[in-house]
């Protein structure tokens, strides 16, 4: 989602031509570049039998339904490689974040010298999520691993695991489901299609571009007296 500030704010350009230049890095699997974001999905049960459509027609529910809970979805995804990992959790909490990392580092990337994480600010995607859920030396070993670069506060379209977001929702999500086990099996049907498929994302806004289009982002500058 576009959400950009109406006028000159140096702490977003800070992060945004930060996160802009960690995208114009050539791919390296000794340093993978990861971006990670999370989204939410209402459970949902019918309250009748849905009725399957005559051919042409589409299939009819009823309007009533049966709220049954929330699942988390945490996505991880490496735009240069065409790969996503999608884990879900009943919370969002600091430890279910930490622990994907971890498996994340261990499980997916026990090569990577380091893995550059592009996220946003929320403050469960901190180095101190790590030590709430493991003892000291683990938590320090996983952070050695781990490269943070913030989007900026309403720059969440910065974040390519946004746009990947996106398409699950639009190919997997839009729809009523009532079961997390259900909502599992799907999930990893599309991420293993997408994988299969090495699905990337194309970006290309640049440093260049945003000092160009959003010019009215950059502060005027100033200059201490006697300068």
């Amino acid at each position: 989602m576009w959400c950009i500030p109406p006028q000159a704010n140096a702490e977003f350009v800070w992060k945004m031509e930060d996160v802009l230049e960690v995208y114009k890095r050539p791919y390296d699997p000794l340093r993978p570049v990861i971006c990670m974001d999370e989204t939410s999905k209402q459970l949902i049960g019918e309250t009748r039998v849905p009725l399957d459509g005559a051919p042409g027609q589409p299939r009819r529910v009823d309007y009533e339904y049966e709220r049954k809970g929330v699942a988390d979805l945490f996505m991880f995804f490496e735009p240069l490689r065409g790969w996503r990992q999608v884990w879900i959790a009943p919370q969002r909490r600091k430890v279910e974040w930490a622990w994907f990392v971890k498996h994340l580092l261990e499980d997916h990337y026990p090569q990577a010298q380091r893995v550059v994480l592009v996220c946003d600010n929320l403050n469960t995607h901190t180095g101190g999520a790590l030590y709430e859920a493991f003892p000291p030396a683990e938590a320090k070993q996983l952070l050695d691993r781990l490269e943070f670069h913030y989007t900026p506060k309403h720059g969440s379209w910065l974040n390519m695991a946004e746009t990947e977001l996106s398409v699950l929702a639009g190919q997997c999500l839009d729809r009523r489901i009532d079961e997390v086990a259900f909502l599992l099996r799907e999930v990893e049907a599309w991420v293993a299609e997408r994988n299969h498929r090495e699905a990337k994302v194309r970006w290309r806004f640049t440093t260049e571009d945003a000092r160009i289009k959003l010019e009215k982002l950059y502060p005027v500058l100033e200059y201490p007296q006697g300068a």
